[in-house]
């Protein structure tokens, strides 16, 4: 059974009235239903977490591999383009992950285009809304899948 982490950045839980027009009228609550949904469906487990600090999502990142978690969607949102501690928290725990946006970063402002994570990232997906989060679920229970399988033969 595949156990996936989503992590949700900074001011991702005023989605539904920040800037609509660009993230979305979607809220995190119903962004993490769907996921859970989604989890329940495909015989998966799904955690969720958000927060506005860089400290605690470098925290969540490190004590997940101690709750053997197998892979990581995370909307690292500003720490994007700014967090060596999250991308650091990612080579140290070698848990693998997808980086998503709502928005399109690359068709937004230059700053917005560089990612510290991007390159450490089995996929990025951007530019969905709500979909970003959910094509990347199934993208994780597929990878999970896949390194089970492997494991097995």
């Amino acid at each position: 059974m595949a156990n996936i982490l989503v992590i949700h950045g900074p001011n991702l839980n005023l989605l539904g009235t920040r800037e609509p027009e660009v993230y979305g009228a979607d809220t995190l609550a119903s962004i993490n239903q769907s996921l859970a949904q989604m989890a329940e469906q495909n015989g998966a487990r799904v955690q969720t977490y958000q927060s506005n600090k860089e400290g605690d999502i470098v925290s969540c990142i490190q004590q997940a591999g101690e709750k053997d978690i197998q892979f990581i969607i995370i909307n690292p949102a500003a720490y994007t383009h700014t967090s060596v501690a999250i991308r650091d928290a990612f080579l140290a725990t070698r848990i693998p992950f997808i980086e998503v946006h709502l928005s399109n970063i690359y068709a937004r402002e230059e700053f917005r285009t560089q990612s510290y994570l991007s390159d450490l990232a089995v996929g990025v997906i951007s530019g969905f809304g709500k979909n970003s989060y959910l094509l990347a679920f199934e993208a994780a229970i597929i990878h999970c899948n896949q390194s089970s399988n492997q494991e097995t033969e």
